[in-house]
């Protein structure tokens, strides 16, 4: 695979036509545990520009995504391997809904499109959680509203606390 690393966890594909193995989920494995983020996402479009974005994104268990929305965007998600919670919420931050994500031969969905705009957030419950993105471009940072109710990444200690709240009202039982 050849690729160019843009940061610790996003690398751009450079081929024409790409084709991935095991290996190549082993090595977004490998980065998405050697960041402080937890993640890693292998772009399968050619720019930030692109007008259609698809990713290859592996989340580790202790990731933290902010809850936030996209406007004007809507964003699929067709798990490859592990286990996930998608979390949407009303703009107060109160759960309107869970959908319970995992592989093609789980009893779990295996798919999903979000087409409106809702604060939502992942909840990885597996040690690794590989998905497939697909979402509209261009990417504008000005694009994602962050839900002022949930803390900041920054946060360590008001992260934990929220997550592992969240985690409670979710029937989750591992702690962060």
């Amino acid at each position: 695979m050849n690729i160019k690393e843009i940061n610790e966890e996003v690398f751009y594909s450079e081929e024409d036509i790409l084709k991935l193995k095991n290996k190549d989920i082993e090595f977004l494995k490998i980065k998405a545990a050697d960041n402080k983020r937890g993640r890693a996402r292998l772009c399968t479009h050619a720019s930030s520009e692109s007008s259609l974005h698809e990713m290859l994104i592996v989340l580790n268990k202790k990731t933290y995504v902010r809850p936030h929305k996209h406007l004007g965007k809507s964003e699929s998600f067709h798990i490859i391997e592990g286990n996930l919670k998608v979390v949407i919420f009303d703009e107060k931050g109160n759960v309107s809904e869970v959908i319970n994500m995992g592989g093609y031969n789980s009893q779990d969905k295996f798919y999903y499109k979000l087409s409106e705009t809702y604060f939502h957030t992942v909840i990885p419950l597996s040690d690794f959680v590989v998905f497939h993105e697909t979402t509209n471009g261009p990417f504008k940072c000005e694009d994602t509203i962050f839900a002022e109710w949930a803390p900041l990444e920054e946060e360590s200690e008001a992260r934990k606390i929220y997550l592992n709240s969240l985690k409670a009202q979710l029937e989750v039982d591992k702690k962060i």
